[in-house]
């Protein structure tokens, strides 16, 4: 395919299908009476997903026995209609995508356990979660000037599982006019939920700006930046922070921020250990949303299995006035071009999790919130941690803040317990100022040590003027 031009899928619909709006498009259900290995009692069963709405692009659907790929086909008996909606009998429309259904929560009851659908995004669940964030096979050109293209899942070829298997195997084609590639997804169900990636690109065109395992999500506000905000919850976001386990051994904790201009953000290493998008906050009284229940979305963890060599963990960041539009990109990008006409290996694990501690000695942030001063030229800065060897420290121990930004002045840096959570707090008060019209942006840091040692990972920030 990839010594091929790009051919773009077959979208036509009928009039009725091609003006389907957001509403009219939720009615368009699959009958799960009808779902995929139902009858047969398999530990997995298979829903599709109309074409319409966003969702116009054919997407070939196949399921696997025995090394034999037989189509899966499409009849419009499989689905509901709303009025007037429903195509002629005997239409072959195919599919947009499809979700996979497993007893995730409870032994009896098929749950929702991952979805693929538009382009080449997906998203999955581990044991008590609600959908949050999503994941893409490649991300190409994320936040960089000019349009960003996106790549998309042609075809699945999906294993039949076996009786009693613990494990769903998923096969997938991916197809853009700068690159095509193969995916193979084995999924295993969880309270953490694991999915082993294994990719393999093939670039029409060197690929200087390629996203690998990339993430999105909502970030739209948090006691850190609630700056204009009117609006009773706490907190809204699908993902709180970037974790990061650089190939040093570094564990780093960027808070996400709604910024008032795009911000791209790199931290660059050789041979990362892991990356991702993670949701912290997990009590109901974080967000007190009875709706959106953004206490139940899951973290999801990248962990690179190999050698992926240097290039940088990137974060793209993008200012939003409200929680329906995803506005967090987070990706690995190699530091040399993905060449044309050969074969680019990316294999990793997902994890769909609560939190994942990477480091256990260390204690993690739990909340950053930043506010007023006494000295109204100054902001004051509250980083909660919790866990590690700080959690043992009585509140006689002699511990260092390390405090420091690229601009500005950074005072009255101070480490102290908090004895109703049983916890460390790290506080100063940050005194921003710009050099020029080119410097808006200041990078802070923050961490925790008992004498040159680290007790606590670090914490990275980017203040924007």
């Amino acid at each position: 395919m990839a010594r091929q031009p790009y051919r773009a899928p077959n979208e036509p619909l009928p009039a009725v299908l091609e003006a389907t709006g957001y509403d009219a498009y939720r009615d368009l259900r699959f009958d799960p009476t009808q779902a995929i290995w139902r009858k047969e009692g398999l530990p997995f069963q298979l829903q599709m997903f109309h074409r319409g709405f966003l969702f116009k692009q054919r997407v070939e659907m196949y399921g696997v026995e025995n090394g034999r790929a037989t189509p899966i086909a499409y009849t419009p008996e499989l689905f509901s209609f709303p009025a007037g909606a429903r195509p002629d009998l005997g239409s072959d429309l195919g599919f947009a995508g499809f979700r996979v259904h497993t007893p995730l929560n409870q032994p009896q009851v098929y749950d929702e356990l991952i979805a693929f659908l538009g382009a080449s995004y997906f998203r999955a669940l581990g044991k008590g979660h609600a959908y949050g964030l999503s994941a893409r096979g490649l991300a190409l050109g994320s936040g960089d000037v000019g349009a960003e293209e996106f790549p998309i899942f042609r075809a699945f070829w999906i294993e039949r599982p076996a009786p009693g298997a613990d494990h769903l195997v998923v096969h997938a084609l991916l197809d853009s006019p700068s690159v095509a590639g193969a995916f193979r997804f084995d999924m295993k169900p969880g309270a953490e939920t694991l999915i082993d990636v294994q990719s393999r690109l093939y670039p029409r065109v060197d690929l200087a700006r390629a996203g690998i395992a990339p993430l999105t999500s909502m970030f739209e506000f948090d006691a850190g930046d609630r700056v204009g905000t009117d609006d009773y919850r706490p907190a809204v976001h699908d993902s709180d922070g970037l974790a990061i386990l650089n190939g040093h051994g570094d564990q780093i904790w960027r808070p996400l921020s709604n910024p008032p201009r795009v911000q791209v953000s790199a931290f660059a290493d050789t041979r990362p250990r892991g990356f991702g998008l993670m949701q912290r906050k997990r009590s109901f009284s974080d967000y007190v949303d009875i709706e959106a229940r953004y206490h139940q979305r899951p973290s999801l963890w990248i962990e690179p299995k190999g050698d992926w060599g240097k290039g940088a963990v990137t974060l793209v960041e993008i200012p939003t006035s409200d929680e329906y539009h995803d506005n967090i990109v987070a990706f690995w990008r190699p530091e040399r071009p993905l060449r044309a006409g050969r074969e680019h290996r990316f294999d990793y694990r997902m994890h769909w999790c609560d939190t994942h501690r990477w480091k256990a000695d260390l204690a993690t942030v739990t909340d950053t919130r930043i506010g007023a001063a006494p000295d109204p030229a100054k902001r004051l800065v509250v980083i909660d941690l919790d866990g590690g060897r700080l959690a043992s420290m009585g509140k006689d121990a002699t511990l260092a803040p390390d405090v420091w930004a690229t601009r500005g002045d950074v005072t009255g840096a101070v480490v102290y317990p908090i004895p109703e959570t049983q916890g460390w707090r790290l506080s100063f008060e940050f005194r921003p100022h710009a050099d020029g019209a080119d410097s808006r942006d200041v990078e802070l840091h923050a961490r925790v040590l008992e004498g040159h040692v680290p007790l606590s990972e670090t914490w990275l920030y980017r203040w924007s003027l």
